[in-house]
């Protein structure tokens, strides 16, 4: 039989950089690479190793024994083991700090890009309690503590309600109190906790595929309103009711309750039916004096303070006048494309989404906005020859993509295109940076400006202007 060969530990290892994905970096005596959960930069560590790569080797701490300058002390009791805020250890300068050097980073060794002006990051006011959406998991195999395991007394209720544990797709760690949402969602996902435990309503087992609960959505707006969209595994009408008009009773203020009937392998939910319970089939939020109509599959900026401190500037950057028109390409919900319309002749959005396009639409009429058109697609099949023919040449285009960044096909139309500015929107600067490796061939990059969306995560959104060079 082969044995698991053990992995020796690394001593006093100095943690120099960050990674990617959040974690702490440092180098052994002869220059191996380190990745280890926990660290940030300034710290000295014995890393136990978990894992041995071809290029690297990936640890979490097992003594620290010199605290980081930065290092602070994290106000979640579930931090290290909920993979949501993984830089809570780190003061909110630093992360800032950190945030910066990634993009500029990206720019220059992933896009090999000149960049004109790195403007400062912009930070946020709020560092907690910004989240206006968070979806948790139901599971009966909850992640056990290392004294549950060894102790003495048996574990009993092994059900959770939280998040996954990263890297581990069956295992929920049970979340007391989360700080980036709101206090009123904490209140109802224990609420719906501790009823179903009551209850003895079934958890989901992801392994066995079987259970009642599954996942439970809460998004809340600026505005008060709250949206709660639970997702169960298979009907069972008494069982729903019941804890749905428990909810009800316990929080009449909810807004929207909604819920899906999902037998399907994933838990994704934009192909699935929702059912309305009680009050509306959305919520409302509003950036400066435009209203926003959310629905359980629309997209929405997390962050939404932060989200107008985002588009305002973008519209700064891209200093249009009236005259222009704009695309507005992965429009979403259209929040950017009706944000710029006072300012322009024109805004063409386009999105994949059928249901995002319609609520463009219906947003935009209630804005009293007659200038933004949208249209339903595939980006890159929508985004030809006759779309320009049709809506005539951009004086700006604005495109705002999934972390995976644009497709190769828009790429090439944007080159063929040439708009005179292109605003480039990306919560990835790796994909915004590779993207940009082929559009500098045509375009300048003349600033790149970064802005904290996430608090206490390595993520961040970036901004970049180009200018065509003829």
């Amino acid at each position: 039989m082969r044995t698991k060969k053990t992995l020796l530990p690394i001593n006093k290892l100095v943690i120099d950089g960050i990674a990617q994905k959040g974690k702490g970096v440092g180098r052994t005596d002869d220059g191996q690479v380190v990745f280890v959960q926990g660290a940030i930069p300034g710290d000295v560590v014995d890393v136990t190793i978990l894992k041995k790569r071809r290029r690297h080797l990936e640890g979490r701490i097992k003594t620290l024994h010199k605290e980081s300058p930065d290092r602070i002390e994290p106000k979640c009791t579930h931090f290290g083991i909920c993979g949501g805020c993984s830089w809570q250890q780190m003061s909110y300068e630093a992360q800032l700090k950190h945030k910066q050097k990634e993009v500029n980073d990206a720019l220059s060794r992933i896009g090999d890009v000149d960049v004109n002006e790195y403007a400062p990051i912009i930070g946020c006011s709020d560092t907690f309690a910004y989240r206006n959406k968070m979806e948790f998991s139901f599971s009966a195999r909850r992640w056990l503590t290392f004294e549950e395991i060894n102790g003495d007394n048996k574990v009993e209720d092994k059900t959770a309600l939280g998040f996954h544990i990263p890297g581990m797709w069956d295992k929920i760690v049970d979340i007391e109190h989360c700080h980036i949402q709101p206090e009123f969602p904490n209140e109802i996902r224990n609420a719906v906790k501790a009823y179903a435990r009551k209850e003895n309503l079934s958890f989901f087992d992801a392994r066995d595929k079987e259970g009642f609960l599954r996942t439970l959505m809460i998004r809340s707006t600026q505005l008060g309103e709250i949206m709660v969209v639970f997702q169960f595994f298979h009907e069972d009408v008494e069982a729903r009711e019941g804890l749905l008009n428990h909810l009800v009773d316990q929080f009449p203020n909810i807004t929207s309750l909604q819920y899906i009937i999902n037998e399907k392998a994933n838990d994704s939910i934009y192909d699935q039916d929702l059912h309305c319970f009680k009050g509306s089939n959305y919520i409302t939020e509003h950036i400066g004096k435009l209203q926003f109509r959310i629905t359980p599959k629309a997209f929405y900026q997390t962050n939404p303070v932060q989200a107008e401190v985002l588009y305002a500037k973008a519209l700064e950057l891209a200093a249009i006048d009236t005259s222009a028109v704009v695309y507005d390409l992965y429009t979403g919900l259209g929040t950017i494309a009706q944000y710029i319309a006072h300012r322009c002749k024109k805004v063409v959005g386009v999105e994949s989404v059928p249901d995002a396009v319609v609520a463009a639409k219906e947003n935009a009429r209630r804005n009293g906005i007659n200038n933004a058109v949208f249209e339903v697609g595939d980006m890159r099949k929508v985004f030809k020859d006759g779309f320009v023919k049709k809506h005539g040449s951009p004086d700006l285009i604005i495109v705002d993509p999934p972390r995976d960044g644009m497709h190769k096909d828009v790429i090439e139309q944007l080159l063929k295109v040439k708009s005179p500015k292109i605003l480039y929107i990306s919560c990835n600067p790796s994909t915004q940076a590779r993207d940009l490796a082929i559009l500098k061939t045509q375009y300048i990059v003349e600033i790149s400006q970064a802005v904290d969306m996430f608090p206490h995560t390595q993520h961040v959104e970036n901004i970049v202007l180009l200018k065509c060079k003829s």
